[in-house]
């Protein structure tokens, strides 16, 4: 994919995206952070940071989270629905066959649909398991 936008990913991008890739997780950046550092152990969160950033915008991985939210990141970027925790805020992918909605262009209000993001919010077993 990286090819057909016209640029190549870098070193450490690449390393970011496959780690993130392995996992369904849904991990932090602080997360990617400590998967990407033992593979490069001199990268810093910053370059970690500004990478999954530009991974984001390019379109490679989605990033999950609305404002105010601790963001979490996706190596599969097609869009799918997601389900987070209510209290630990762990995320994981809905795995049923759910259909992403499609907005018609008379509902948006002159808005440009650039992604749609369909999270369910509910309580994890874990975390149901501490409340009884």
């Amino acid at each position: 994919m990286a090819h057909e936008m016209g640029f190549r990913l870098s070193k450490q991008r690449k390393v970011i995206l496959e780690e993130l890739q392995k996992v369904t997780s849904h991990p932090t950046a602080d997360e990617v952070y400590d998967m990407v550092r033992k593979i490069i152990p001199r990268i810093s969160l910053g370059t970690v940071y500004r990478n999954l950033e530009f991974l984001s915008s390019q379109g490679l991985v989605l990033k999950l989270g609305g404002p105010g939210e601790q963001k979490r990141f996706d190596g599969f970027a097609e869009p799918h629905p997601h389900i987070r925790c209510e209290v630990c805020t762990a995320v994981a992918d809905v795995e049923c066959d759910v259909a992403v909605p499609q907005l018609p262009e008379s509902c948006t209000a002159g808005f440009k649909i650039l992604n749609t993001n369909v999270e369910f919010v509910g309580i994890c077993p874990k975390c149901q398991k501490g409340q009884q």
